[in-house]
């Protein structure tokens, strides 16, 4: 079953900060930076070591979502956008780094899982609640198939 995510949305209670999974969290937080992909700028996430999914991660305040009949572009702060085809698998590039990529409805929840080049995924779900007037964002990595981070946000209809 597949649902309209498209909309103007904005971050319920500004960026929300990720949840810790085990007792002890093996990952050092991740800095800012911006790396260069197919000509233009990408404001991404990474760590000195370890899993290079976080460079995949992006995130805003103010979300626009467009849905056409082929796929779903998620466009964070007027400056990021990511486009995602529905039954997607193919490799997606951020300057050096790689990873597989699938996408697709699962139900009534679009699934995005990019996997880097340790077998690390992050994972991210977009459900509708609230008679469609919330847009909630699930994200969650692990590492040799361990869940080590996770978050939720919660995005408001404008």
């Amino acid at each position: 079953m597949q649902v309209d995510l498209s909309g103007q949305w904005t971050l319920r209670g500004g960026l929300v900060r990720p949840t810790q999974v085990e007792p002890t969290i093996r990952i050092p937080p991740p800095t800012n930076r911006t790396m260069q992909s197919g000509g233009r700028s990408v404001s991404g996430r990474s760590r000195a070591k370890g899993s290079s999914v976080y460079v995949f991660m992006e995130s805003g305040k103010d979300l626009k979502v467009t849905q056409t009949t082929y796929g779903l572009f998620f466009s964070f702060d007027r400056a990021i956008v990511e486009e995602y085809a529905f039954g997607e698998n193919r490799m997606v590039n951020i300057g050096p780094i790689a990873a597989q990529r699938v996408a697709g409805w699962d139900g009534p929840s679009f699934v995005i899982e990019t996997m880097d080049e340790k077998g690390n995924v992050l994972k991210e779900v977009w459900t509708l609640e609230d008679d469609g007037t919330v847009l909630v964002r699930e994200l969650g990595i692990t590492e040799r198939d361990e869940p080590v981070w996770s978050s939720r946000q919660l995005f408001d209809r404008e």
